[in-house]
């Protein structure tokens, strides 16, 4: 590689370190591009989980009375997987919902501030369905003589209801600007609404959620591409939350909450400083270790390893990555993983030495072989993250994040980083004693013997 090329991977280097850094820094991490007259500008954060920000914990019991005992851990699953998406929908980052024991499930909501409204939209099971007019009422007078008809009465089932609902999306009307909510039906449901509009040209369908009548249309034509508008006085965020329960679906058994409680984030403070001076601590002892052992690469392997912090940090705010007490020591194990790579080099490179190579053929050489080495023991351990990340808990996947991009960084700041400071180390007269490396020179050995 050219002194030229060399420098330019030098210099993208330190832009990207510099860049790193700024997005780490707990005050950094905004990015505005309009004065380049570009629309963008974000505020990049550190996500953090329950057990550091604090939130809510949740505890709801099912009613599986109904359910037969050899369908009921299916029910609980669906029931977890509603609920999931639920609160998905709802904003909350990294949710906890698991179920335990036979009837229980457990939500943990990190973070959340209206806990009152999460618990609506985790509870309750919007019921909507579309009614034809009655022909035949049944109706009786009152003391008076009047007749005064209900909703229920004026309006029969028709059997087209939210079980049909494919999707629902919030839409504003382009007129007066009132939300209004889209439905999409399936397949079934597009047959019954077709049918249901052809036979009611003229007529009114009443449209009920939750047994009230939200809009009682008059048909004009019959709808044969599944799509139907409701439109109601509701605000835009009760347009929201009911798109957000359309779309979760229902919940297949009922659930009742049991067990409210508010995690408070002075534990979370306390546990985030611990981690930090644990990995203070355990990266001075490393980097000790690292200087006084390799002397010379020991110490361009604490400044890559500086530069992989700081490049994790940065890549966890822009991805988003949700940090708990099992991701920040999926983080500090990370480290010592990124240190592994650069003894494996190391001592590859001290056995190069050894035989009396040049120093810069010893780079290269050690390098070469040591990547072999370097490679499998990275991917053998983003296969085990891999399967963490998709059979775990949310913990778990936690971990299995931090670690697996750490793994990453540290695979390319040790070949990439590490390498190109050597290669600009050994051009120099003044560092090509094999003592700064930690070996002794053939001659130095010769005059000992």
């Amino acid at each position: 590689m050219t002194k030229k090329s060399l420098y330019i991977k030098f210099i993208i280097i330190v832009l990207l370190a510099l860049a790193a850094v700024y997005l780490a820094i707990p005050a950094g991490g905004k990015i505005n591009l309009k004065p380049l007259k570009i629309n963008f500008e974000h505020q990049f954060n550190l996500r953090l989980g329950l057990d550091l920000q604090g939130g809510s914990h949740l505890v709801y019991e099912a009613d599986l009375k109904d359910i037969p005992s050899d369908a009921q851990g299916d029910a609980m699953a669906s029931a977890r997987d509603v609920i999931e998406r639920r609160v998905n929908g709802f904003g909350v980052s990294e949710p906890v919902i698991q179920v335990s024991g036979n009837d229980r499930l457990i939500v943990e909501l990190p973070g959340i501030k209206d806990i009152n409204q999460a618990i609506d939209l985790i509870g309750q099971t919007p019921f909507l369905e579309f009614r034809e007019e009655n022909p035949n009422p049944s109706v009786t007078p009152d003391q008076s003589g009047q007749v005064n008809l209900s909703a229920d009465q004026a309006f029969k089932a028709t059997g087209l209801t939210g079980k049909q609902l494919k999707r629902a999306t919030l839409q504003f009307d382009q007129q007066t600007g009132v939300p209004q909510i889209l439905l999409q039906f399936d397949a079934e449901g597009t047959k019954l609404f077709a049918d249901l509009t052809t036979r009611n040209v003229g007529k009114r369908i009443a449209i009920f959620l939750d047994g009230q009548v939200l809009s009682a249309p008059t048909v004009q034509t019959p709808i044969t591409n599944g799509q139907a508008v409701i439109t109601g006085q509701f605000t835009v965020q009760e347009a929201r939350d009911l798109v957000t329960r359309f779309n979760s679906g229902a919940l297949p058994v009922p659930i009742h909450l049991i067990e409210q409680q508010n995690v408070g984030a002075t534990l979370g403070v306390q546990s985030v400083q611990k981690s930090v001076a644990a990995g203070l601590i355990g990266f001075l002892i490393v980097a000790l270790f690292m200087i006084i052992y390799y002397r010379l690469p020991g110490i361009l392997a604490v400044l890559a390893l500086s530069i992989y912090t700081f490049v994790s940090l940065a890549l966890f705010k822009l991805f988003g990555v949700t940090l708990t007490l099992a991701g920040i020591a999926g983080f500090i194990l990370s480290v010592g993983m990124a240190v592994d790579a650069n003894i494996l080099i190391f001592e590859r490179l001290k056995e190069e030495l050894r035989k009396g190579k040049t120093l810069q053929q010893a780079v290269e050489d050690g390098f070469k072989r040591a990547w072999l080495s370097v490679r499998d023991s990275n991917f053998s351990s983003l296969i085990t993250t891999m399967i963490l990340a998709y059979f775990g808990s949310s913990i778990i996947r936690g971990f299995a994040i931090t670690l697996a991009l750490g793994i990453l960084v540290s695979m390319f700041t040790a070949i990439t980083v590490t390498r190109t400071f050597l290669r600009l180390l050994v051009g120099h007269n003044l560092l090509i004693k094999h003592s700064l490396y930690g070996v002794r020179s053939m001659v130095e050995e010769e005059k000992n013997v």
